[in-house]
Parts: structure tokens; sequence; C-alpha cells
């Protein structure tokens, strides 16, 4: 997942999306898959009832070939089901890919460049038709029209011939990359070797959606349901939706998704003070209320804390997630690699923390990976500067660097209260580089100026804020775009701020992205995490933590490292 500021994703929210977060987590009931038995109100959960979902951004774009999601989405999810999608356990176990309407996570052959999948028996839409290969073929079709624009583009860039169609509304042949044998079998056949192609296939691009009832831009009003609810209503662009049972959805099909609830409303657009304060009241049907974008603050958090029975009502997520500095090495005096190492010695991780609302809302980060297996975490330091920085080891590399009386820098951020590429955290490196001799300057831009700005290799200053998310919890997704060289971009959103061109680092990851063995490609990531951290093209500096309240009736709290939020699959209210 890209920055949030920048392409509206995951995660965070899961939205993703995915557009949110993701965590070592949050504890369930002990029938829930993987749960402890703390979470929610006290009982064994039910089905029944109405689940409420106050949210600050709207559901928009409501049609799977429009979304950019992880694992599904989490709104999404109750409506699409997807190829594959991700494990609905707590924690690190959430972080695994399994099967969604497919029997298994697809059969690789040819150097994982084709991947066959075979679909379950008995998969019916709302409307009680038989959900077939075809329209899945059709619904990733579909994704690639430009009146549909919005998805990831990893099936843009994947697929033989991808690069160059249209979609069904302009090329009524469609994709000779994608294969329908038959109404149960569906075969993909990539340009290049791609060993998470499981993660790719829980996109809601691989949501089935049957030709005979797509409606274009409409089908967002009522977009046919494969999953365990359906549209009733979407009012304002996905600010007010109702979703009610599918009576077609199996749990036979479905081990993923527990659809408790009768009915889900949800309501977006509101402040996040008001989120916070209506679940915190509990009142009336808010008792029964979620969000899945709305974190508590530090003020909130520290209210929250005090508070016993407010505090066993918070789930804590997180997602793979870093805020770092970025350097431009194409800029003086950055170009000098001991003037960034000298920065990553001076960093006081200690300050930026509280910066970012304290140790309950950030973890300090000393490796560009999260820190979470999935993603092949492996730990490293190499420049070593403790909890509160090293200004005399800065001092000492600056020296070396030509720099003995210091020297004057310009440091990039966003406008945004977000506390993460914020003024807070700017202040916060600001006064630990003065005790190493650096003055640093503040350079606020409101935030779409600060997107254009340092994602724009024209314009990309050398030195500013940045973050990265995961499209899904790998390495892949996570590592590749800030470091291959071949995803530079000239004209248009360039990610990778160190602007390096390694072959070798460009290698290595055609090689890992060969395996299947997803332990296996994980260990590598981590190991080339470490080799180019080296190079000292980022300061890591915390990884995110989310913290959010739910209902006093609400049961079943599942909160998996994938997403990092509640999962309102696994939630109950009665």
């Amino acid at each position: 997942m890209r920055q949030p500021s920048v392409i509206s994703r995951r995660v965070a929210a899961a939205t993703a999306v995915i557009v949110v977060a993701a965590g070592a987590a949050a504890c369930g009931p002990e029938d829930s898959k993987g749960g402890d038995g703390n979470s929610g109100a006290a009982g064994k959960p039910q089905k029944g009832g109405t689940l409420t979902v106050l949210n600050s951004k709207p559901q928009s774009d409501f049609d799977p070939a429009r979304l950019y999601t992880s694992g599904g989405g989490n709104i999404p999810s109750l409506v699409f089901r997807t190829l594959t999608t991700r494990n609905r356990e707590d924690g690190a176990a959430g972080a695994k890919v399994v099967p969604d309407l497919a029997t298994d996570l697809g059969t690789p052959s040819k150097n994982a460049t084709v991947w066959t999948y075979t679909l379950k028996d008995g998969l019916k839409y709302e409307d009680g038709t038989a959900i077939t290969s075809a329209d899945i073929k059709y619904g990733i079709e579909r994704s690639f029209a430009a009146e549909l624009s919005g998805g990831a583009p990893y099936l843009r860039d994947w697929l033989i011939g991808g690069a160059d169609y249209q979609g069904p509304y302009k090329d009524k042949k469609g994709l000779d990359s994608i294969e329908t044998p038959d109404a149960k079998t569906i075969v993909f056949h990539l340009n290049k070797p791609e060993g998470e192609f499981p993660f790719l296939a829980t996109q809601t691009q691989t949501t089935p959606v049957p030709e005979a009832k797509d409606k274009g831009t409409k089908y967002e009003e009522h977009p046919i349901s494969s999953g365990p609810y359906k549209v009733v209503r979407n009012e304002g662009d996905g600010e007010r939706l109702t979703l009610e049972r599918n009576p077609h959805w199996s749990e036979a099909t479905d081990g993923e998704r527990k659809a408790y609830p009768d009915r889900i409303e949800v309501r977006s657009g509101l402040d996040s003070a008001v989120i916070n304060q209506r679940l915190s009241a509990s009142q009336g049907a808010d008792a029964a209320a979620v969000t899945t974008d709305t974190n508590l603050g530090p003020a909130e958090l520290a209210k929250v804390t005090g508070d016993k029975k407010l505090a066993a009502r918070v789930g804590t997520g997180h997602f793979g997630y870093t805020n770092y500095i970025a350097f431009n090495p194409k800029v003086k005096p950055f170009d000098d690699p001991k003037v960034r190492q000298a920065i990553s010695y001076a960093i006081d991780r200690s300050s930026v923390v509280n910066a970012a609302g304290g140790s309950s809302l950030a973890e300090p980060a000393t490796t560009f990976l999260p820190n979470q297996a999935a993603f092949g975490y492996t730990p490293y330091d190499h420049f070593p500067a403790g909890k509160s920085g090293d200004p005399a080891k800065a001092k000492e590399l600056l020296k070396e660097a030509g720099h003995p009386d210091g020297l004057t820098v310009t440091l990039t951020h966003s406008n945004d209260k977000d506390f993460a590429t914020s003024p807070e955290i700017a202040t916060a490196i600001q006064e630990a580089l003065k005790k190493a001799g650096i003055t640093v300057k503040l350079q606020g831009l409101e935030s779409n100026d600060y997107s254009d700005t340092v994602y724009n290799v024209k314009s990309e200053p050398g030195f500013f804020l940045g973050g990265w998310g995961a499209d899904w919890p790998s390495g892949g997704p996570f590592f590749a775009p800030i470091f291959d060289g071949r995803q530079i971009v000239e004209s248009g959103y360039n990610f990778n701020s160190g602007q390096l061109n390694d072959p070798s680092v460009n290698k290595e990851i055609d090689e890992i992205n060969k395996l299947t063995d997803l332990d296996a490609a994980a260990k590598r990531w981590g190991a080339l995490d470490k080799k180019v951290g080296e190079q000292a093209l980022t300061v890591p500096l915390f990884h995110p933590v989310y913290k959010r309240l739910y209902g006093e009736a609400v049961k079943n709290v599942v909160i998996s490292d994938w997403t990092g939020v509640l999962d309102v699959s696994q939630v109950a209210v009665k």
C-alpha cells in the first residue's frame, strides 16, 4: 500500500485499502479463531442484531474494480468474495493468505509465470445463480476500463497483454492471458515470475461479476453479492451503506466470514472526535458499533487508559507500515553517505516516538521492513544510536565529510496533523540534529503540495519525511517500489526516493519473486533489506500502533497483522 496521503488506500483504512491498520493483537472470545476470550461483552457470540460502523471516510467507489484493497478489504469483504483472502485470525496468524472462492492458493507452473485456480462447489450470487470462472475473468477485465480505474495496478503490470488492454467495453475479445477452460477453472499467464500471486488474488479485482448484470459506473449502486451480505442501500457515494443477509451465501463454502449480524449500517463522513465520543458513551445503537478507520489520538488514549471499563474496549493493531526519513542523494549534501550516516546516528527515536503520540501509538524502527515475520523482518541497526541518538558520532562523521562546523539543511514535511509526516515529527528531528551541529530549517507543505513535491523526481527535496504501507503482508510490495531501480518513474509519482538502481539489488528482487515458498521468500526479503540499509538511503523512525474503541455490546473482536483493524466479518452484537 502506498503512502496514504498519496493514494488513499490501505489499509490504512485497510481499504484499501486497505486502508488501514494491522496488529499484534487484539483479543477474541474462546470460540473465535485465535481468540483468548477477553474481548467484547460477555457471552457467546450469536447470530442476529444490527452492527453499526462509524467512520470518518466514506466507503466510496463501492465497485470491486475500483477498490484498492488488501485481503479483500473490510466492509467490501462482506459483499465481495475473491479467489483468496486473508486469514481471519488475531495477530501474526492473520497475516497468512488462505483460499476463498478457490479450493487452494493456486497451482504454479513454468517458474511461477502460470497460475491455475479451481473454484469450490456450490458458489452462488445473491440471486441464486452460480458463480463461474468466466465471471471472475470478466470482473478482472472490467477493472482495466478507464472509467473504472482506481484499483491496484498489479494485474495490469503482471498479466501478459495487460499493459495495453482497455477493458471489455472497448475490447470485447478480452485478455488472452486469462483462460477459463471450464466453469470452475481459471488460468493466469504472467509476463514474469510472481511467487506472491496468491496475495494479489485477495484484491477485489478477482471478485466475480456477471456480465449480464454489469452497469458500468453505476454497478456500485447495487453490486451483485458473492459474500454473506448484499447492498440494499448506498447513498452519498458510500456515506450511508445498508447491508442485509445474502440468503444464497453458504457457510459451507466460506470458512472465513462469521456473518453474525443480520444487518450492517455504515455511517461515514463523521468527525473523528464524534466517533470516539459515541463509541465511548455506547448509548443506544452505538453500543453495537465499531469503527474501521478512526484511531484514538494521544489525548483521547490518555483519557481512555484511566478508565478500566473503556480501556477494556480498546482494540490494538499493528499494520505493516514504516515512517521514515528519505534522502535524495542527487541533492547536496546528501550525496555524501557520511552525511546520511551522521543524520542516522543523530536521530533521537525516543523524542520521535513521543511526537507520534507515545509508545502506545508508535514503536521505534531501525529496519525499513516492518517488524513482523510475514515481511521477512530481520533485526539490524547499522547506525546504533541508542534511544536518544549519538550526537558525538554524528559530529565525527560530519567532520570526516568536510563539515567540522556542522551544516544547515532543509527538512520537508506535511502540515497534516497526522503524527506521522507532520510538524510534530519534524520538530523532534530538528531538535535532535541540533545537538549534532546540524541546523534544520523546516519546510511545511499542505497535503497535496507535499505529495506532488516529494514523489516527483524533478522536484524531490534532498531531505523529507515519508511513510510506506503494505499492499499485502510480504516483503515484495513493501520493498521493491522503494528500492527497485526499474520502478523509478521519471514523469509521475515516484516512490524510489533514493533513486537506487543497483543491478545486484534488482536481480535479487527478481530471484525472490520466483519463489513460491513464501517463508523462504520472506527470509530473503529480510536479508536484502539489511543489505540495502547499509547505504543509509532512509532513516527508519517508527512503526505505528493502532488503538480503536468499540461499543460495549460488541463481541468476537479479531484484529490481524494483515489489516491491524477490527475485522467486521467476525463481529457479533448479541
